[in-house]
C-alpha cells in the first residue's frame, strides 16, 4: 500500500471512532447500551468491515466500549470515574456465631417505606415490572380455569408452569423432566426446604461468602453451623478453600448462587461449576445451587447451570421469578434431583401448596412468548443502571475505593478504604431517606466492615443525588477517623 493511501485508510477509520465516540458521548447509546454489530455499522456508514473492526478496536482500547463473547460491543462506563474490583483477604474457610436477625428485620421493613430510595433490599425496580400485562393475563387465566385457580395446586404444582420452566432450562445446558419440579413461594422456600430435606441441626454448611443475608438468616433458624468460602469479585467461589474445608470439617451441604450472585453479581465459570460438581460428588456432598437471577444476563445468553454437570441426583437446583416478573407473585421452583420425595414431603407439611392464580398467570406468560420479549428489556435496562451507577460512586465516593464489574442481575457490590464503617454509614444514610445494605449482613466474620451492596435497580438520574449523598457521609467518615 502507498503512502498516500495508508494515510487515508488511517483517516477514514480514525474518523469512524470519533463518529462512535460522538454518539456515546451526546448520550445516542448509554453505558451498557449494545452498539451496533461490525456489519450493521459498515452498512450504515458505507465502509468496508475492515475498517470498523478497526475502529471498535482503537474504541476498545480507549476504553469506550467492550466487546462480550458470543454477543457483541456495549459502551463501558467512564472508566476513569469507576473504582477498581475489590481484593479479598487469602482464601480460607471460617465457621463463627451467626449474626443478629434484627439488621436483617429492618433491612427488609424498610421497603415499606416508599419515601426512603431504596438502594437496599435487591428488589426489581417497579417501572420494569409488567404490571397491566400481567393482571390482564391473571383475569383472563381466572375466567377460563374458574375452578383450577381457586383450588389448592398440590405440589408437585401447575404442570403448564412446570414443562414451560423445563423447556427453558434448555437454554441453560440443563435437561430436567418437568415430574422432577416442585414449585414454591419463591427462591427462598425452594432454599429452605432443601436445607430442611439434607440437614439436621447441628450439622455444617459450607457457602460462599460473602453469602445473601436471608441465607444465613435460615441457617440459624434451622439450629446449622456455617463454613464460609472466600470468594473471588470476578471468579467467584475459591475451589482450593473449598476443597481444604471438605478435608476438615464434615460438611452436610453447599449453598451457592452460581450466576449473578448476590452481593457480587459475578457468576462461575462453566469450567469451574464442573469442578465444584465434581469435587462435591467426591466428597458425596450436595449442592443447593441458587440461580434467581440466571435470566438477568446483560448479553444475549443466559449463563448455565452447575446443574448441568450433576451426573449423581446431588444438585437441588432453585430458581424464581421474582427478580424478573413480579416479586410479589411468589412463583418459584426447585428441581431437587434424588432428594424429590424429601424436599416434596417438606412443601407439603410447610405450607400444602403455592398459589395457584400466580402459577396459571406465569403460565402463560411463558407459552405466549411475552417473558423473552420482557427479558430483553429489562436486561438492557438493568445493565444501563448499573454502569451509570458504578460511574456515580467512582466520582463521589472517597478515593480508594473500589465497586465490582457485574454482567447481569442488579446488585452492584462497594468495597470503601478501611476506616470507613459500612454500618455507620447505613445509620448516617437510614436518617437522610436512603437505604443500603452494609457488608457486616453477608457474613458472620467481621470481614466486611468497609463494604456495601447496593441495589442497581432504583437507579436513575433522579436518584443521583442519593449516590453523591453517600459519597460525602463515607468521606466524611473516612477523613473522621484518619483524625482520630
Amino acid at each position: 500500500m502507498n503512502t498516500e493511501m495508508r494515510i487515508k485508510t488511517d483517516t477514514l477509520y480514525r474518523e469512524v471512532a470519533d463518529k462512535v465516540a460522538g454518539l456515546i458521548a451526546q448520550g445516542t447509546f448509554r453505558a451498557g447500551d449494545k452498539v451496533p454489530s461490525i456489519r450493521q455499522m459498515s452498512r450504515q456508514m458505507k465502509v468496508s468491515i475492515n475498517t470498523i473492526k478497526v475502529a471498535y478496536g482503537l474504541l476498545e482500547d480507549a476504553c469506550i466500549i467492550e466487546a462480550k463473547p458470543q454477543s457483541g460491543y456495549y459502551v463501558r462506563p467512564k472508566l476513569p470515574a469507576i473504582p477498581e474490583e475489590p481484593d479479598l483477604n487469602p482464601p480460607k474457610p471460617v465457621s463463627l456465631q451467626l449474626t443478629s436477625t434484627e439488621l436483617v428485620i429492618r433491612l427488609m421493613q424498610d421497603i415499606l417505606d416508599p419515601e426512603k430510595v431504596q438502594f437496599g433490599a435487591a428488589i426489581p425496580a417497579p417501572d420494569l415490572i409488567p404490571e397491566q400485562k400481567l393482571s390482564r393475563i391473571l383475569s383472563s387465566v381466572n375466567r377460563r380455569h374458574g375452578k383450577e385457580s381457586v383450588a389448592y395446586a398440590i405440589p408437585p404444582g401447575n404442570k403448564k408452569l412446570r414443562v414451560q420452566i423445563a423447556r427453558r432450562m434448555l437454554r441453560a445446558g440443563c435437561s430436567i423432566n418437568p415430574g422432577e419440579i416442585i414449585i414454591t413461594n419463591g427462591a427462598a422456600e425452594a432454599v429452605f426446604l432443601a436445607l430442611r430435606t439434607i440437614c439436621r441441626p447441628g450439622d455444617t454448611v459450607a457457602v460462599g461468602s460473602p453469602i445473601y443475608f436471608n441465607f444465613i438468616q435460615m441457617l440459624k433458624e434451622l439450629g446449622l453451623n456455617i463454613v464460609e468460602i472466600a470468594s473471588s469479585p470476578s471468579t467467584g467461589l475459591h475451589l482450593k478453600s473449598l476443597k481444604l474445608a471438605l478435608q476438615q470439617t464434615d460438611i452436610q451441604a453447599c449453598l451457592v448462587i452460581s450466576n449473578f450472585n448476590n452481593p457480587f453479581g459475578i457468576s462461575i465459570s462453566d469450567d469451574k461449576k464442573e469442578q465444584l460438581v465434581k469435587l462435591l460428588a467426591r466428597y458425596r456432598v450436595p449442592l443447593i445451587e441458587d440461580d434467581i437471577n440466571g435470566n438477568l444476563s446483560f448479553g444475549d445468553d443466559r449463563p448455565t447451570v452447575a446443574r448441568s454437570w450433576d451426573k449423581y441426583g446431588d444438585v437441588l437446583l432453585c430458581s424464581s421469578f421474582s427478580k424478573t416478573i413480579a416479586p410479589g407473585y411468589r412463583v418459584g421452583w426447585i428441581a431437587p434431583g434424588r432428594h424429590y420425595e424429601g424436599v416434596l414431603h417438606q412443601k407439603l407439611i410447610t405450607n400444602i401448596a403455592s398459589a395457584s392464580p400466580t402459577q396459571l398467570a406465569v403460565a402463560d406468560f411463558l407459552e405466549s412468548g411475552g417473558y423473552d420479549h420482557h427479558l430483553r428489556h429489562i436486561r438492557r435496562e438493568y445493565a444501563a443502571k448499573i454502569g451509570s451507577m458504578s460511574e456515580a460512586i467512582g466520582h463521589y465516593f472517597p478515593k480508594g475505593t473500589r465497586v465490582t464489574r457485574p454482567q447481569g442481575g442488579f446488585a452492584l457490590w462497594v468495597e470503601m478504604p478501611r476506616a470507613v464503617d459500612g454500618m455507620q454509614l447505613y445509620k448516617e444514610a437510614w436518617k437522610n431517606g436512603i437505604t443500603i445494605a452494609p457488608g457486616t449482613v453477608f457474613s458472620t466474620t467481621d470481614d466486611f466492615r468497609n463494604c456495601l451492596r447496593l441495589n442497581g435497580a432504583f437507579w436513575s438520574e433522579k436518584n443521583k443525588w442519593a449516590i453523591e449523598a453517600l459519597g460525602q457521609k463515607a468521606t466524611e467518615l473516612a477523613t473522621k477517623s484518619q483524625h482520630l
